[in-house]
């Protein structure tokens, strides 16, 4: 029997219906289109991923579905390894093309898209893969990105139609009853998933909420109003970055808000200037950016990780800080800067003891994001400015009133401003007065003076070191630029 032509795009991290390459190839293909998202087992079984990534993917997709109704074309989310459902799409449909974004994913999925190259190859199936927000695959260096990557952002937005039909396919690769339960079961406290949601965000952002929004970025309470608040749309592709950025620079607001508006714009830069170190060397994961901090000697102290993990270290900010993210999956750039400090910094942890665990909180998690970062504020970079975030200093100066501190650690309710941030201080007589004699909130589980002297002396110390020093040559060669190659 004849095997049905058809072409197949396959969603990442791209799960939106404008602006989108691979989709407008396949409709350009003049033949029919198979739409497809993969929920691969072994991917969710990666460190890196919780149930509120898989949770977000899946409400994306049901945006994606709802605004193509009136097509008909829609997006199957197919619970199976890549490699087998392209196998058995294979013997289905005579398979013309593959489309589908370029992705800077982890090592897990690199050695994926590897193997199903070589698999395209042998059984002639060509695939297209598109880039992705101005990240350029194979590059050896900066020399012109900057350039390049403005180009890609002012170039226009892709115009998608959706005339072709997509072929009937009755596929095994259904999610297990107990699974699609758990991820129809979206809680209220996340922000919602999708592309229109991803828009509301957007525009809400610059007709008003964001103009504060310089003002207030390192606030943990005003921040959650005043910071775009796209990062889940963009981690997950519901919105492109150039859809956000030819938003904000032909908005008519940009004018009167140019400090907030060119604020996040930048941000936006900067957000790319990261993903793409990762698409360079994604043994980011598991690798210190400069080799030469794999020499350097950290305490193990599993009860003090579980603490951080749980908010309960003694530090307000620290634990109110973890306990939101936890609870919501965002806090601001600031303050998760600070919870990798006081961990790697103040209690002297391997980075790779908190890594996973923050990348399965944040609901924005982005693989070429997270780990640079979190090795900047970890310091282990050789090459960045080490940053080590006084906790106490950030709550007086972000949170003077207690409130975000608050709102999170209920237990500190009841404790008057002038020891919300350092609540050891109180004597027992103060306890006794306050009626806080049973106060059950932990002692801090080290002298932040003490820490931060030992931190700071040994990691600048091993920043001299011969290992450290080679290893910097090498990354600014790769990762940065003069003036003159931007």
């Amino acid at each position: 029997m004849e095997k049905q032509p058809i072409h197949v795009v396959w969603l990442k991290r791209d799960l939106r219906t404008r602006d989108h390459a691979p989709l407008l190839a396949a409709e350009q293909s003049g033949l029919p289109y198979l739409v497809v998202t993969l929920l691969e087992p072994s991917l969710l079984a990666h460190p890196d991923t919780s149930v509120r990534h898989v949770q977000f993917i899946y409400h994306s997709v049901g945006d994606m579905n709802r605004t193509l109704t009136k097509t008909p074309q829609r997006v199957e989310l197919l619970y199976g390894e890549a490699a087998a459902v392209f196998a058995h799409l294979h013997t289905v449909f005579e398979v013309r093309g593959i489309h589908s974004y370029q992705e800077s994913g982890v090592q897990l999925t690199w050695e994926r898209d590897k193997q199903l190259a070589h698999w395209c190859k042998t059984n002639g199936i060509p695939w297209t893969e598109y880039q992705r927000d101005g990240i350029r695959r194979g590059i050896r260096n900066r020399a012109g990105w900057d350039k390049a990557w403005m180009e890609v952002m002012n170039a226009p937005v892709v115009v998608n139609t959706y005339r072709q039909p997509a072929p009937a396919y009755a596929h095994p690769f259904g999610l297990p009853t107990g699974l699609e339960a758990e991820l129809a079961d979206y809680p209220a406290a996340y922000q919602p998933a999708g592309e229109s949601q991803g828009w509301k965000y957007l525009r809400s952002f610059a007709d008003k909420r964001g103009f504060d929004y310089h003002r207030h970025i390192s606030k943990p309470t005003e921040s959650r109003t005043s910071c775009g608040r796209v990062s889940p749309y963009l981690a997950w592709g519901n919105l492109s970055v150039r859809q956000v950025y030819r938003y904000l620079q032909q908005h008519p607001n940009r004018r009167l808000h140019e400090r907030a508006f060119g604020g996040m714009m930048t941000r936006l830069h900067w957000r790319c200037h990261f993903i793409q170190k990762f698409e360079v060397e994604c043994e980011y994961e598991t690798v210190c950016v400069n080799r030469g901090f794999e020499l350097l000697e950290h305490t193990d102290n599993p009860a003090w990780v579980a603490a951080w993990q749980t908010g309960r270290t003694g530090y307000p900010l620290v634990d109110a800080c973890m306990r939101a993210v936890v609870a919501t999956g965002w806090i601001n750039f600031r303050m998760r800067a600070m919870l990798v400090s006081f961990l790697c910094h103040h209690l002297n942890q391997d980075w790779r003891r908190g890594v996973y665990h923050l990348a399965q909180q944040f609901l924005d998690y982005e693989p070429g994001i997270h780990y640079p970062q979190f090795q900047m504020q970890a310091g282990t970079t050789g090459v960045n400015t080490v940053r080590m975030y006084n906790p106490v200093k950030q709550s007086q100066e972000h949170d003077p009133d207690g409130a975000f501190i608050k709102k999170w650690v209920p237990e500190l309710a009841d404790v008057p401003t002038p020891f919300i941030h350092e609540p050891w201080r109180m004597t027992e007589m103060e306890k006794a007065m306050l009626g806080l004699s049973a106060l059950d909130y932990p002692a801090p589980l080290v002298d932040l003076t003490d820490a931060g002297r030992v931190a700071r002396d040994k990691i600048w110390g091993h920043r001299k070191s011969a290992a450290v020093r080679a290893e910097k040559a090498r990354i600014v060669k790769v990762h940065t630029r003069t003036p003159r190659e931007r």
